[in-house]
């Protein structure tokens, strides 16, 4: 049995419908999660952030962010050395955001320490914001973290 041309062009037609319906219903399971449930209101507070982020490359050194297997130690500058610290470091993992983590600084010894369990084996961005003297600080580090 022979199938004409025209069945030929149906069936290619039908087949492209059938996939775009395939796509349609894929693209609508996917699972989309925004950088913050705030977005919007975050962006209109986004000048002081540019602010802090220029009071913070004007310091002597970055802060270094490293992990072992217990903990992620942030060390601070020289400058911040016998000074109240106060502020959050902010782990964003982009994968999902069950897993974002967020803690208050808590410095000793001109550096402050996270546990390792209270975070996921991921990448985060580090978002550090901190205040020392009334004057604000911003600085956002990539951390990849695994067993």
């Amino acid at each position: 049995m022979r199938i004409g041309w025209g069945w030929k062009i149906a069936l290619l037609y039908g087949s492209f419908v059938v996939l775009i319906l395939c796509l349609v219903i894929a693209s609508n399971n996917q699972h989309f999660d925004l950088v913050s449930k705030d977005y919007y209101d975050a962006e209109i507070g986004y000048q002081k952030i540019i602010d802090a982020g220029k009071n913070q490359s004007a310091l002597s050194a970055p802060l270094m962010v490293h992990a072992n297997e217990n903990s992620v130690t942030i060390d601070f500058p020289e400058e911040f050395r016998n000074k109240e610290l106060s502020g959050n470091i902010e782990f964003y993992a982009p994968v999902n955001a069950q897993w974002d983590r967020s803690f208050k600084i808590s410095a000793q010894n001109n550096s402050a320490s996270i546990p390792r369990n209270r975070l996921q084996n991921t990448r985060y961005t580090v978002k550090i914001s901190c205040t020392v003297d009334g004057k604000n600080y911003y600085q956002e580090s990539e951390i990849m973290l695994h067993s």
